[in-house]
C-alpha cells in the first residue's frame, strides 16, 4: 500500500524538476541547445518600453519579425526584418549581416547603414528575439563576470533571472558587450529575465532592465524552421520608389538647434503635470531657461540637482525655468516629477516641439530666452564645468552672459 502511495506521489511531480545550481545549469544548457536548433523563425511581438518606477508602459508596439540564424555574421549572428505592424505589411527596418536598412514612410525615404560612418566595436542594433535570448543564456553559462541567477518553477513555465553586477552596464549586440562608462551613471546593474515554456523549452518573453529604461518583448504565433536564409534578401521587403540615402547617425541634427540663436523662440502650448495647458506666451519673466529633456537620459537626470538649485536660488528674480519632456508622455512625467521632487515647471512635449527646436530627439538641450523671447544661447548636453559656470550672470546680467 505504501509503495502505491509513493508511486502516486511521484506521478504528480512536474515533468521538469530544477533544484540547485547543477540542475539549473543543465536545464539552461538544454534551453541553449533548443535555441541553437532554430535556423529561422517568424513570429509576432508585443514590445513595451517602461520608465523606471512606472506602473504602466510608456509605449506599446506590435509587429512581426522574420529571423534567420546567420553564422557568417560574426557580430550579431542573425539576419532579420522587422515588419512594423503585427500584420506584417509595413517594413520598418532590417539587417542582412552587412548593412542595416531603415525606412521613413512619412517622407518615403530609405537609409542604409554600413556601420562605417561612425566606427564602433559593436553594431548598435537590437538583435531579434531568439538570437537575443540565445546570447543571454550562453553568457549566463560561460561568463566569468560577477553575476547572480535564479530559475523559478512557475507551473507551465520557468522564470529565469540574470543579474549582472559589473561596474558598467552589459548589453547584447549579439555577444555580450560591456558598455563604456557614460559621464553620468545612475546605476550600472544590468538585469535580464526570460520566461520559458515548459512544453518546448523555448523562451517566449524577455525583459531587459537598466537604470535608464526597461523593455519587454513577448512573442507568439511562432513558426520555426519554415524558411531558409539563402532565400532571404532584406531589400525584398523595402518599398519601391523610396529615395535611398546613407544613414548619418544624426550628425546634422547636432548643429541644427544652434542655428536658432538670435531668432524668436518657437511658440508652444503644452500640458503641465496637472494636465493644465501652459503657453510660452503665458510666461512673463524677463529670462526663461527652456530645458528640453528626456526621462531615462543620464545627463538629463544628472542636471536635475543643478536645475533645482538654480530655481531655488533665483526664485525671487525675474526668471522662469521650464523643462519639456521629449521622450515620454504624461503618466511617466507625473511619476518622474514626484520621484525627483522637481520644483520647476515640467511640461509634456510633443513632436512639434522637437521639430521646431531642432533637437532631433536628443537631450538635454538648454535654450536661454530674453524678455523678447529671442533665443540668446543654445547649449547641447550637460556638464558641470560649462553648465554651472556663469549661472548668476545668466539671470542677473543676461545680456552679457556667455554661459548658462
Amino acid at each position: 500500500m505504501r509503495t502505491k502511495a509513493v508511486l502516486f506521489f511521484l506521478l504528480l511531480l512536474p515533468v521538469y524538476v530544477v533544484n540547485g545550481q547543477d540542475d539549473k545549469r543543465e536545464y539552461l544548457k538544454k534551453v541553449l541547445n533548443n535555441l541553437e536548433q532554430i535556423k529561422s523563425a517568424t513570429y509576432k511581438v508585443e514590445g513595451e518600453v517602461w520608465n523606471p518606477g512606472d506602473t504602466i508602459p510608456s509605449s506599446i508596439r506590435k509587429y512581426m519579425v522574420k529571423e534567420f540564424d546567420n553564422p557568417a555574421d560574426s557580430t550579431i549572428g542573425a539576419s532579420f526584418v522587422n515588419l512594423g505592424t503585427d500584420d506584417g505589411k509595413e517594413f520598418q527596418f532590417g539587417y542582412n549581416g552587412e548593412v542595416r536598412v531603415l525606412v521613413n514612410h512619412a517622407v518615403k525615404e530609405i537609409k542604409i547603414d554600413n556601420f562605417t560612418t561612425r566606427p564602433l566595436p559593436v553594431r548598435p542594433l537590437s538583435p531579434p528575439f531568439f538570437n537575443y535570448c540565445k546570447n543571454i543564456v550562453r553568457y549566463a553559462l560561460e561568463t566569468e563576470d560577477s553575476i547572480a541567477t535564479t530559475l523559478e518553477d512557475c507551473g507551465d513555465y520557468f522564470h529565469f533571472k540574470l543579474v549582472i553586477n559589473e561596474n558598467t552596464q552589459v548589453e547584447f549586440f549579439g555577444k555580450a558587450y560591456h558598455m563604456p562608462p557614460p559621464p553620468f551613471y545612475v546605476e550600472p546593474t544590468s538585469i535580464y529575465e526570460l520566461w520559458i515554456h515548459k512544453s518546448n523549452g523555448l523562451p517566449y518573453k524577455k525583459r531587459r532592465a537598466m537604470s535608464h529604461d526597461i523593455s519587454v518583448e513577448t512573442c507568439c504565433n511562432v513558426e520555426i524552421n519554415k524558411e531558409t536564409i539563402d532565400r532571404f534578401d532584406v531589400f525584398d521587403y523595402v518599398p519601391q520608389g523610396y529615395e535611398t540615402k546613407k544613414y548619418d547617425y544624426g550628425v546634422p541634427s547636432r548643429n541644427m538647434a544652434a542655428n536658432l540663436t538670435g531668432k524668436k523662440a518657437p511658440e508652444w502650448t503644452l500640458n503641465d503635470i496637472k494636465e493644465s495647458p501652459v503657453s510660452l506666451s503665458d510666461l512673463k519673466s524677463q529670462v526663461i531657461l527652456v530645458n528640453i529633456t528626456g526621462i531615462g537620459c543620464g545627463a538629463c537626470q544628472a542636471s536635475i540637482p543643478f536645475l533645482k538649485e538654480l530655481k531655488r536660488k533665483y526664485q525671487e528674480e525675474d526668471f522662469e525655468l521650464v523643462a519639456i519632456e521629449s521622450w515620454s508622455r504624461m503618466h511617466s512625467l507625473q511619476n518622474y516629477a514626484k520621484r525627483k521632487e522637481l520644483n520647476y515647471m515640467f511640461l509634456d512635449g510633443d513632436d512639434k516641439v522637437i521639430e521646431d527646436y531642432r533637437t532631433g530627439g536628443a537631450a538635454p538641450y538648454f535654450f536661454i530666452l530674453d524678455k523678447e523671447r529671442i533665443i540668446r544661447k543654445v547649449i547641447r548636453g550637460y556638464g558641470t564645468g560649462k553648465t554651472v559656470r556663469g549661472e548668476k550672470r545668466c539671470v542677473s546680467k543676461f545680456g552679457r552672459s556667455e554661459n548658462i
